[in-house]
This record gives structure tokens, sequence and C-alpha cells, in this order.
């Protein structure tokens, strides 16, 4: 490789202006000895010794996962795949277009490559039954589908196979967290492996009843109680909450409804179990508030109270005309 020779105490200043003037070649590691640095040039420089010197190659850093993908997809291809994925723990979970599944391998190789991750899944159907599992197939690195997500200093540990997370919801349950107060009663109706019990019980004074038809999800709920330093308390149940309620023998100050394609079925056991001037916080998939908030309006007349909506927000998007929709409701007797 053709270089620029200098002494030693002359490399970095000569590097800079090499670099400033694009003379300095980028694609090898400059070399030194006892007294002279070696400086790969990409053209001639004048007013130094050049010679020619075996060089090291720069190793190229991807950065950005499409750039891994230019030599195997074409460009309509890359623009077709969703580039964005979900990252749970050291697991990376893809969606790949149907009309990409032959080259499934290749795609979970580069995101391997690119992420560093300890495994690549990609997704194989959509979330589906009582549980809330999808189907995963895996590509590439270790198949280990059990991991610890870490957010907002909480330990979450899951199988990404048998039980439900969307990390997506971060933000979210970091709000919720910040509108609680010490002191409250909790009820989280749908609660997963427990990322809102968790996160909330980590910096409030509270006592939640975490409940999941999941026996897995249970499970890990249990362990991630253990893996966390909590203020406050969790008690788990593992049943159909409609059931489950009826052994409550108390009202709760909050209620969590995030199962928004569903969660509207149990409104009336939320109604009936929220103290007066207490808040749920409820979830739905729509194009709108209105729908979200007619339903929950609903729910208390029905039982002579009424609600007060207090907040409304997009989540996150699901499609281009539908979002995961939060709607934060006060509900008193009237």
């Amino acid at each position: 490789m053709k270089c620029v020779k200098v002494p030693l105490k002359q490399l970095n200043d000569t590097r800079i202006k090499l670099m400033e003037n694009g003379m300095m070649s980028m694609d090898f590691r400059i070399k030194t000895d006892n007294e002279f640095g070696y400086i790969p040039i990409n053209e001639d420089v004048e007013g130094h010794e050049i010679v020619d010197v075996e060089l090291e190659p720069m190793k190229k850093v991807a950065h950005s996962f499409s750039e891994l993908l230019e030599n195997d997809l074409t460009p309509e291809e890359i623009e077709e795949l969703k580039t964005s994925f979900d990252t749970i723990g050291d697991v990376i979970i893809l969606e790949i277009p149907d009309n990409l599944y032959d080259k499934r391998q290749i795609i979970g190789e580069a995101a391997y490559k690119f992420t560093k991750r300890k495994a690549v899944y990609m997704k194989k159907s959509a979330i589906k039954g009582t549980i809330r599992i999808r189907d995963l197939e895996f590509l590439a690195g270790t198949d280990d589908s059990i991991t610890i997500h870490k957010e907002h200093g909480a330990r979450l540990k899951l199988d990404v196979r048998q039980v439900y997370f969307s990390p997506r919801l971060a933000t979210e349950r970091k709000r919720v967290m910040e509108s609680v107060s010490d002191g409250e009663k909790i009820l989280d109706m749908f609660c997963g492996i427990g990322p809102f019990p968790i996160v909330i019980a980590r910096n409030k004074n509270v006592e939640i009843t975490a409940v999941d038809i999941n026996e897995t999800a249970i499970k890990y709920l249990k362990e991630n109680i253990h893996l966390n330093k909590l203020k406050g308390s969790i008690k788990p149940c593992c049943g159909d909450v409609r059931e489950v309620a009826k052994s409550f023998n108390c009202k709760f100050d909050r209620i969590i409804m995030n199962l928004p394609g569903l969660a509207y079925t149990f409104l009336d056991v939320a109604v009936d179990l929220i103290e007066d001037g207490g808040t749920i916080n409820y979830y739905e998939f729509s194009n709108s508030y209105e729908q979200g908030i007619k339903r929950l309006e609903n729910a208390c007349e029905n039982v002579g109270k009424k609600v007060e909506i207090i907040n409304c927000r997009k989540v996150k998007s699901i499609s281009p005309d539908e979002w995961h929709v939060a709607i934060d409701g006060k509900v008193s007797e009237n």
C-alpha cells in the first residue's frame, strides 16, 4: 500500500492534514515502528517521502441493517423489508414480508451480525389465543428464547416463545408509573410477565394484584418479583380475571386494562371493582378515541356511575389507520 512515511512525532499532525485534504485512505490502518509512522494515502502527496508498506485492512462496519443486505436483496426488497425490529433482552424478533420468506436466513444472519445479540427469530403468526402468544421461527445465533429484558431499571425475565411482551410499551409503562401515588391499591387485569407491576412497584410503595390466564407468564412474574428490589408489593394470581375477581374482598384505586383486543369485554368487571374516585387505565385498538370513551361511559352508566376522561394517547401504530390507544378515566359514584 502506498504510504506517507513520517517521524513518529509528526504522525498525528500529518494524519490530520491528510484527512482534511481527503488524501488519506480510510481502508487501511496506520502502521508504526520505533521511529516512523506509515499513513495510507489514495494519491501522491508532495513534500513527503512515499513508500510501499503492507498494511492491515480496516474492518468495515455496517452502519445499518439494510447496508448488510445490499449484496443479497434488491433496493426494492430492502425498501419493502421492515428493517425495524423488536429487541427483547438479547433476542431479536423480525417481521419479514411473505415474498421475502425464501431469503429469511440471509435476513436473519444480517440482523445477527448487525445487532450482535444472542438469537434472531421471525414472526410466523399474529398474536393468538387466550394466552396471547405467537409462533416464532429461529433464524440465526443460538436457539435460546429465554432472556432478561431491562427497562427503566427493571429486569424482566421471559421466554419469547411462551409469553407476550412488547418492548414498545416502555414509555407508556413509565408514564403510568409516574401517575401512580404511594399507597394505591392496583389491579393489573392482564399482567403477563409483569412489566406494569414491576416498573410501578420498583418506584412506588403500592399494593398490586396482578392477574393473567397464562400460567407461564405468572411463573415468570414470580421470578421477576425476586429479580427486582421493590418498594411495593405484588400478589400474582393465575386465571381468568372474571373468575378470579369473585374472590376479591376489596376495591382498587387503579385498574390497568392492557389487553387492547378484548379489554372492552371486561369493562363491567373493572367498573365494579374500581374505588370511588379511582382511575381505569384502559387500552384498545382503534382509529380514534371516541369508541373507547363511549365504551367507558356506557360501562359506568350501566351501574349508575360516571367517568371523567382525564387523558387520551396514541401508544403505538398498529397499521396505517389503526392505533393502540390509551384512555384514562376517573370513575365516581353518581
